[in-house]
């Protein structure tokens, strides 16, 4: 079971890796057509939410990067703005000798109107964490795991944003090893190109 649960990561990983890969493809494509690479950079820092011995210390810098591959930007309504996932790509750097994590995914906007929105996202982590022990912070299992997060935002103007989010990573123990997992809470600024 302990192999199953290493080989669907691994599977898992490599899905991912290949939507980022195909999604960068696209992106080459409209970035010669309207020269915009990026569509969002995020900035800012979170800190662990957990409790006991699990919880991990320092605040956490963040910054993460968006691409709009699937046209999210000009969805109308909400059914295709959840039809348009945009790509991400970023990092929650450790302090304090605690984990840096390296992520990328898609994640799913929702205005509800001019200025709030809702955010979902999933996607994959590596990270240089502790796996099997750790007496202050937690044990991970294994070196990738999934990563999910959830965000409410305010569109400050037409170009900056802040969010509200909270991110967790595990490996839902399909590997061997502990699975304490890494929850995290932070805001962040945006600046959408």
């Amino acid at each position: 079971m302990a192999g199953n649960g290493r080989g669907f990561l691994l599977v898992s990983a490599r899905v991912i890796v290949a939507a980022i890969a195909a999604n960068a493809a696209l992106l080459s494509v409209s970035a010669r057509a309207d020269e915009k690479i990026f569509d969002e950079l995020r900035f800012g820092a979170s800190t662990s939410i957990q409790g006991g011995d699990e919880r991990e210390d320092g605040i956490f810098p963040e910054i993460t990067v968006f691409f709009d591959p699937f046209g999210h930007s000009t969805a109308t309504d909400w059914k295709q703005q959840l039809a348009r996932p945009r790509v991400n790509l970023g990092t929650s750097i450790g302090t304090q000798g605690e984990a840096t994590q390296v992520f990328a995914g898609f994640a799913w906007t929702v205005n509800f109107d001019e200025k709030i929105f809702a955010e979902a996202g999933f996607g994959g982590v590596w990270h240089n964490g502790e796996l099997d022990s750790n007496d202050d912070g937690p044990a991970l299992g294994c070196r990738l795991l999934f990563h999910e997060y959830l965000g409410a935002g305010y569109n400050i103007t037409e170009h900056w944003n802040v969010v509200a989010q909270v991110a967790h990573s595990s490996h839902a123990n399909l590997c061997d090893g502990p699975n304490n997992g890494m929850t995290r809470a932070g805001l962040q600024v945006g600046y959408k190109f």
